[in-house]
């Protein structure tokens, strides 16, 4: 955290802020929905396609300030797999999008320590952008600031199919199936994030209450948190934010209160697994 304060001066508009927060309470593991770049651009008369790119900006912003905190683990929600329902042109440019995003950021990236991972369903990516995402991922693999993960054509519905069909060709390819028996611990380890702790704070923008098929295994216990500002907007002010309104809650994970205020993080350092699949 001291590295955000060694940016910031009394006269910055988020000095306040960033003075307010508990460094001892922060979330290891924040999770955000990226949502309202069409709006936005729509609220501008602007074709969709500068809603898009205005909110790498955001990207850049939130990975900067997560880093500064020291922040564990961020993961954002960057392609769904709802999203090929949209018309052919506005994906083509998301994935020409994503490569502009890597090449251009990938030596800030190396520079500041930042690990990149994906999950999501890879293989259904076009050529170019998934090889330019795992040659990123491969880049920063050494890495050990925070860790960038990617969720592209990601959804939570069919990553839990996905894990239970790995259980069941692991039962299988063990002579085991007759014998299987699923627990919560078996699902979890079979996720895409395997290896890493379940979100702390899970933040959503451009005021929509719903949480759009993003890691419904892992947020059992994650606190919500929903800003109308549209995610061009987002910048470190608004994650700020976002983290002081987590530093108020009462965390019992189903137990009792420990008292208002009082935090418990689900996080813990993340192992060194391969997240990407």
């Amino acid at each position: 955290m001291n590295a955000l304060l060694e940016t910031l001066k009394p006269a910055d508009a988020d000095w306040g802020l960033a003075q307010a927060l508990d460094p001892a309470r922060l979330p290891g593991h924040i999770a955000i929905i990226m949502d309202g770049n069409g709006r936005w651009a729509r609220r501008r008369n602007l074709p969709r396609a500068a809603g898009h790119h205005a909110g790498v900006d955001s990207v850049r912003s939130t990975v900067e300030t997560c880093g500064q905190l020291g922040i564990g683990i961020l993961t954002l929600y960057a392609f769904s797999v709802e999203n090929w329902k949209r018309p052919r042109t506005e994906v083509d440019m998301l994935w020409r999008l994503l490569r502009i995003y890597i090449r251009r950021e990938l030596p800030s990236l190396m520079k500041n320590g930042v690990r990149v991972c994906a999950i999501g369903r890879l293989d259904a990516l076009p050529d170019r952008a998934r090889r330019e995402l795992l040659d990123a991922v491969e880049a920063t693999s050494k890495n050990r600031g925070l860790l960038v993960n990617l969720a592209i054509n990601y959804g939570g519905r069919t990553e839990l199919a996905d894990s239970m069909n790995v259980i069941l060709q692991k039962a299988r390819a063990a002579g085991t199936l007759e014998f299987l028996r699923v627990d919560e611990n078996m699902i979890s380890a079979n996720l895409y994030t395997a290896g890493l702790p379940d979100p702390d704070l899970l933040i959503r923008t451009s005021g929509e209450m719903r949480v759009s098929n993003f890691l419904l295994w892992q947020i059992a216990y994650s606190e919500l948190y929903v800003t109308d500002t549209l995610w061009p907007d987002f910048r470190r002010g608004e994650l700020l934010r976002a983290i002081l309104n987590y530093q108020s809650r009462d965390r019992r994970f189903g137990g009792l209160s420990g008292g208002a205020g009082t935090l418990q993080s689900s996080s813990a350092e993340p192992a060194p697994a391969e997240v990407a699949q």
